[in-house]
């Protein structure tokens, strides 16, 4: 039987993407006019949502120990050169709105 368990945090769904951290893919080179790629961005709640290959399949039988991937989450790469460029963009402390 399935249930579910209440998590301490749960995505929200609902959220507004707010703004892009770092740069897009198309600024990076790392696409074509057409771009369908990477990218992350911060949602009006703070949160981060990251677009990237699904790898979850790949990566799944060989992950480190402590970590796992739910039900319901997948495992994304997408180009370090991509987060990196997003270090500027990302606070060291969560500020309090």
């Amino acid at each position: 039987m399935w249930f579910l368990m209440q998590r301490k945090w749960e995505a929200d769904a609902t959220a507004a993407f707010a703004r892009r951290l770092g740069k897009s893919a198309l600024e990076l080179s790392m696409t074509d006019e057409n771009p369908s790629c990477p990218d992350i961005w911060e949602l009006a709640n703070g949160d981060v949502a990251v677009i990237g290959r699904d790898l979850t399949e790949s990566y799944i039988r060989r992950l480190p120990s402590g970590v796992s991937i739910g039900h319901d989450e997948r495992l994304v790469v997408i180009p370090g050169k991509m987060l990196r460029s997003a270090k500027g963009d990302i606070a060291d402390e969560e500020s309090s709105a």
